[in-house]
């Protein structure tokens, strides 16, 4: 006999007493769970710290966030590594989840997650509104930049080794990769 998946809408997924965040996600209707390792949150904890300092520099830099709920629509809630919106995005102190997509995400490489971050999740960022995302890979020290829009996947580019990461949507933030892969555990 053969058993059939259900799958759960957002609102359920959402309303689950025993729901693991931010290490649960859901995808086209089904739970996914991660387990990030030491490396994985070195890496996301130093580009947070960057983003925090570039807006803490002048007002009006928007908002970053750590691992937060982004409902995509009924069947997809994604949990970034970190999230971005700009200023005039920002919800409200006491939000719970992202009511808006974000403007920039990103999503540091874990061997259980990545092929879905290089693949459905960049999809559905893409076709819900995220207009960059950063797939930073800690094992080969780069960063791939996806410039997204409506129509899937714009411009691609690659920063490995003496590169720095930027983005025209933050103006004047620079992260250079020795920093962000130094060998203090990334």
């Amino acid at each position: 006999m053969e058993t059939v998946e259900r799958l759960i809408t957002a609102e359920e997924f959402l309303a689950r007493e025993d729901r693991m965040s931010p290490r649960e996600e859901l995808i086209d209707g089904r739970i996914v769970r991660s387990q990030p390792d030491l490396p994985h949150q070195t890496v996301a904890g130093r580009i947070h710290l960057a983003l925090g300092n570039w807006m803490n520099e002048a007002p009006g830099r928007g908002m970053v966030w750590l691992p937060i709920d982004i409902v995509v629509d009924d069947r997809n809630v994604l949990v970034p590594d970190l999230a971005w919106v700009a200023e005039e995005k920002v919800p409200p102190p006491a939000t719970r989840l992202l009511p808006v997509s974000p403007d920039l995400v990103v999503e540091v490489r874990s061997p259980s997650t990545w092929h879905r971050d290089i693949g459905v999740k960049r999809d559905l960022y893409a076709r819900h509104g995220v207009r960059e995302l950063w797939l930073v890979d800690g094992m080969a020290a780069s960063v791939i930049v996806c410039r997204l829009g409506s129509g899937g996947v714009g411009i691609l580019d690659e920063l490995g080794p003496g590169e720095a990461l930027q983005s025209p949507l933050l103006p004047g933030f620079s992260l250079e990769l020795e920093a962000l892969f130094a060998e203090r555990g990334a």
